[in-house]
This record gives structure tokens, sequence and C-alpha cells, in this order.
């Protein structure tokens, strides 16, 4: 019986076959001696990476701050009827251009041209009535002399019959109606003069257009027509027309936004900094910026204008409670503005809310972090309203111009003198005649 685990010789031709096989092992350097090179390879790298960022840095990105959380900003300028009214013209549509003072809508006239008529009126009957304040001082002043003749002549006549009655010569009852006839002419003049004081004190220190009736009358006029003139909606500043509500026939109440006008040529930049990037930032510092619509193309230049007062979560509408329950601390935002050059505005307009790219150059340590000083001018200002005001009072001045009666010379020279006539003191001490007052 043959057994099977009984090894077996071996060939003599096996021998040859395993030489070969171990021969180019032993010609192959280890792998031990390569692995320190590449590490150390490595490690150098590592290292120079390191320094030349570290010189980067040194030399120039500690100098600069980016950020491409910047938008656009501007102003919106909202187009609301300061009366009530319904619309009958509306003068520019969305995205159109209008100039300052364009009018942009028109309400219904009807009412106010009413309440002008009404206030014109009122105005000319109160510079006619405080004319005849002024006649009035002067026929009452007259009274007052007249009063007075009356009063001598009574007296005279009393001292008369005195002598008369001492004599015999008159009747005691004709004495008694003299002192009757006396004591009335004294009662008659102190009573005229209670009225002339009376007359006199409505006008006093005062002449026709500065009397307190035709002051109140006035003021009257000029709310009429004030509310006349805003029924002509104007564009305050020159701009794009953005958002218009306003419909024909609509009625619209005051304050009801109708529609926005927005100035191209006066936008800024917001840029959100990180805390963490504001520690050498300034005002006035140099900025250059890009936009995403033009891309790398357009270079826009600025300045740094202002550091925001607080994060934007702190003006939030529903600002962090971070005392109540678990707190994760995240890192804030700052908004901050810049200006822009109004020539490369004028050259590659931006429109609100466009994305910016900022990188803010920081050599400059001279600007202060906050405002120290108020603005010399207002940023933005308009004088619509105040042409308003002056095209009120134009028409005042010619109402009461025109209700004034004659010149004061042509009015002296056509009064006949009167010795007694009382003038009243004005300030500065010139004293005027009641009658020529207006």
């Amino acid at each position: 019986m043959m057994n099977d685990e009984h090894p077996t010789p071996s060939s003599p031709t096996s021998a040859p076959t395993s030489a070969p096989a171990s021969a180019p092992a032993s010609s192959a350097p280890p792998s031990g001696r390569r692995r320190p090179l590449v590490l150390g390879a490595l490690a150098l790298a590592v290292i120079a990476a390191g320094i030349g960022w570290g010189a980067y840095h040194y030399l120039h990105g500690r100098w600069f701050e980016t950020t491409d959380d910047a938008y656009a900003s501007g102003n919106v300028v909202q187009i609301t009827p300061r009366i009530a009214g319904t619309i009958v013209t509306i003068g520019a549509d969305d995205n159109q251009f209008v100039q300052a003072g364009q009018p942009l809508v028109r309400l219904d006239p009807s009412d106010a041209e009413v309440g002008v008529a009404q206030a014109e009126a009122a105005l000319a009957r109160a510079v006619r009535q405080v004319r005849g304040l002024y006649s009035n001082v002067g026929s009452l002043d007259a009274d007052v002399a007249a009063r007075q003749l009356a009063l001598d002549r009574a007296r005279a006549d009393l001292e008369r019959r005195q002598d008369l009655a001492a004599s015999g010569a008159i009747a005691a009852e004709e004495l008694a109606h003299a002192r009757e006839a006396h004591a009335a002419a004294a009662s008659a003049l102190s009573a005229a003069r209670q009225r002339a004081a009376t007359s006199r004190a409505l006008v006093d220190d005062t002449d026709v257009q500065s009397h307190p009736e035709v002051q109140a009358a006035a003021a009257a006029l000029r709310q009429r027509y004030l509310d006349l003139a805003r029924g002509d909606l104007q564009s305050p500043v020159s701009g794009y027309v953005a958002r218009r509500s306003a419909q024909l026939g609509q009625r619209v109440q005051a304050g009801a936004p109708l529609m926005a006008v927005v100035p191209l040529d006066q936008l800024w930049v917001d840029a959100n900094f990180k805390e963490t990037q504001l520690r050498q930032m300034r005002i006035g510092q140099p900025v250059v910026l890009h936009a995403d619509l033009y891309g790398d193309d357009v270079t826009y230049h600025g300045h740094v204008q202002g550091l925001g007062v607080g994060t934007g979560g702190a003006f939030s509408l529903l600002p962090a409670q971070n005392a109540t329950g678990n707190w994760i601390k995240i890192v804030q935002r700052v908004p901050v503005r810049i200006a822009l050059s109004p020539d490369e505005l004028r050259a590659h307009p931006l429109k609100l809310g466009l994305s910016m790219s900022v990188e803010v150059d920081l050599h400059d340590q001279s600007g202060a972090v906050l405002a120290q000083a108020p603005d010399e001018r207002p940023p933005l200002a308009t004088d619509i309203y105040e042409r308003q005001i002056a095209e009120a009072d134009q028409r005042i001045q010619q109402i009461i111009a025109g209700n004034s009666g004659p010149r004061r010379s042509a009015a002296r020279d056509a009064r006949p003198a009167d010795p007694v006539r009382v003038g009243r003191a004005r300030p500065g001490g010139v004293r005027v005649d009641p009658i020529d007052a207006s």
C-alpha cells in the first residue's frame, strides 16, 4: 500500500527556477530609504508656503480688508399727497427719468379752487374792514374835538350866568339849566374820548398789512392756496420713477405712497464687514469696488464715508435675545457706507441692490472711527415747496394792494386840514395819522 503523505523527492530541474526570481528583489533599493525624502520635501513645501503666506500678509494682506457682502444703496424718495383727492392726471411711469419740479400726479382741483376763492374774498373783506377801523379812529377823534368845543361853550355860558345870577339879573332856574348843560357836555366829551380810545386800541402800532385781522385772513388764504398747489404732486429731485401704484380716478388719502423717485447719481455702497475686520478701518480710507453687473472690466473708486453705529442684528425687526436659552456665538457684521465717484457712476450707472465686491485700503490711519462733526450741508434738499409759499405770498400782496384804496400821499393831499387831529405813535418814534395808515 502506497503512503500519500510521503514527501516527493525534488526534481533536478526545480532549483534553477528559484534563482532568477530572487535576483530583481536584491537589485531594488529598500522602501524605507525613500520615505524620509518624500516627507522632507513635503515639510519644505509647507514651510515655504507658510513663509510666503506670512510675507504676503505682513507686506500686503494685513493692509486690506475685502468682502463680497456689499450692495448698492440709495435714496428712495416717496411721492405722497399732502391732501386727499382724486387722481386726474399721471405724468410719469416706471423707469422714466423726471426732473426736479416736474409734475408727477395731479389731483382734482375743484374743491381747492372753491376754497381759494372764498379765502380771497375773506382777505379782501378784512382789508376793507381794517381800513374802516382806521377811518373810524379819525372820525372819533373829530367827535372828541367837537365835544371839547361844546364843553368849552357850556363852561363859558355857565360862567356868564353865574355872574348874572350874582347880580340878580337872571333867575336861579336858568343858572341850574346852564349847570346841567355843562355837566352833559363834560359827560359827552368823556364818552367820546372812551370811544376814540377803544377804536385806537384796535389799530395801534399796526398798518393794514400787519393788522391781526388781515394777518388771519392772509394765513387762511395761504393755507387754501397751498392746498390747491399741493394738488399737483411734483418730483422733489431728479431721478427715475419706480414702484408706481397710482391709478387714474383713484381716491387717495394724505400720506398714501403713489410712486417713488430714485436719484441714481447719488448711490452709495453698504458693505457688511465682519466685526473682526473693523479694527483698523477708518473714515476716508480709499476703496476699490467691482460690480457683478460689469465684472472685473469696470473698477469703481470710493472712500469710507462712515461706519455703522450698530450691527445689522441690533436693528433687525426681531433682535437676538442672547440672555435666554442656549447661546451660540455668531460673528456679527457691521454696515460700512462707501461713497462712490460721481463721474464713474455717470459712466457706468448702477441700480439699487446690485451686488458689489469691496476692498478697503487700510494704510491711512489718520481718519476717525466715528464722525466728529455734523455735515455742513444736507445731503439731499429741494426748494419746490418754497416756491409754493412764495407764490401764495405774492397772491396775498396783490389782494391787499388791490383793496387798500388810494396811496397815502394822494389821500393826504385830498384831505382837508384838521388842526385837532390826534396822531398815533409807531415803533421808532414816527407818528402816523390814523386815517392815513392804510
